[in-house]
């Protein structure tokens, strides 16, 4: 059997499974295994050499989902190959110079430290109106955030091909 990939995601309001979804999909085309899975619904890593996690970020923050896979599975991801992202940002240019060049939470860096992960990255999100709770419209007209679909796929499709390079030993 080839090499099996997790790829588990925290997602609010959809967007950030979609990004899950579409590594997935180009870590499957490149022959390698990969299940996609919301984290909280993750039991066993065992089955996984390698596992992609990601969450949408709010205020900067991750969802608690990802946030407790990350510190529950410590040691375990520690002894595998990781890849982290964050999604989130709905600006025009650098997703990393949004959340200020960081790209994880600081209450997770710690963590992240001791896993070792590979690359950590930051995509761009979605920022939808219909789907907004009364707080948040308020909070994003105040803000004056843009609304849209800010995903760039190439560049996460460029990032899971090259995982899934890393991963088939051509890197």
């Amino acid at each position: 059997m080839g090499t099996q990939v997790l790829v588990a995601y925290a997602t609010k309001y959809g967007a950030t499974a979609e990004i899950a979804e579409k590594i997935g999909q180009v870590l499957r085309e490149a022959g390698l295994g990969a299940d996609v899975l919301p984290a909280d619904r993750v039991s066993d890593l065992g089955p996984y050499q390698a596992v992609v996690l990601g969450s949408a970020v709010y205020m900067f923050h991750w969802r608690k989902q990802a946030a407790a896979f990350l510190k529950a599975n410590e040691k375990a991801l520690a002894e595998r190959p990781v890849w982290l992202f964050s999604s989130g940002p709905t600006t025009e240019g650098d997703a990393g110079a949004f959340l200020q060049d960081k790209r994880l939470p600081d209450a997770l860096q710690p963590i992240a430290d001791r896993v070792r992960p590979r690359d950590t990255a930051v995509f761009h999100g979605v920022l939808d109106a219909k789907k907004l709770n009364p707080l948040e419209k308020w909070m994003m007209k105040n803000m004056k955030a843009p609304l849209g679909d800010f995903r760039r796929w190439d560049a996460i499709t460029a990032w899971a091909t090259a995982i899934a390079t890393a991963l088939k030993g051509n890197a």
